[in-house]
């Protein structure tokens, strides 16, 4: 009886000294340094540029259409130069309609890149604390979901070099 006392209290002696292996990540700065976030956000800094250009472009040649109706129309009557003005403002409205889908194509196509690298790198993180052992990573972020942590329980450095690492094969 008494050999399986003590075998039970050893066993929740060793029990009770086992920790949970508790560390965590600074999420703003995790993606920020991120190559592959750094790559996707350079692409479409490049791609929101020639759209800038190619709105601009298009709409320095509809002002110009503009001014030049407006130096007509003082020849013109009023009938023809207000059914010039109607094509004008139609011809307005569907540049601008234009140039409004192809920027949203364009920030959804670039939001949905950055949910499916979110979706990834929360992927790398569990399998990187599965395979290292922790039994908790948490996110350290502007909305307080680590307040304090030690600064040898974050993890973001060796897991952002891991995770860059992982990038460039």
């Amino acid at each position: 009886m008494k050999k399986i006392i003590l075998i039970i209290t050893v066993a929740l002696a060793s029990i009770s000294c086992q920790q949970d292996k508790i560390a965590f990540v600074d999420n703003t700065k995790l993606l920020n340094e991120y190559q592959e976030k750094i790559d996707i956000e350079a692409k479409y800094k490049g791609k929101f540029e020639i759209f800038g250009k190619k709105r601009d472009s298009i709409t320095q040649v509809f002002q110009g259409e503009a001014q030049a109706f407006q130096q007509e129309a003082q020849k013109l009557s009023q009938s023809v130069a207000q059914e010039k003005y109607q094509t004008l403002m139609q011809k307005s409205q569907t540049i601008q309609q234009q140039v409004q889908m192809e920027e949203q194509q364009l920030a959804m196509e670039s939001q949905g890149e950055i949910d499916s690298l979110l979706k990834k790198v929360k992927v790398f993180v569990e399998d990187y604390g599965k395979t290292n052992g922790y039994t908790y990573i948490l996110g350290k972020n502007d909305a307080g979901s680590v307040m304090y942590g030690e600064d040898s329980k974050d993890i973001t450095d060796e897991l952002l070099k891991a995770l860059n690492d992982a990038y460039k094969k």
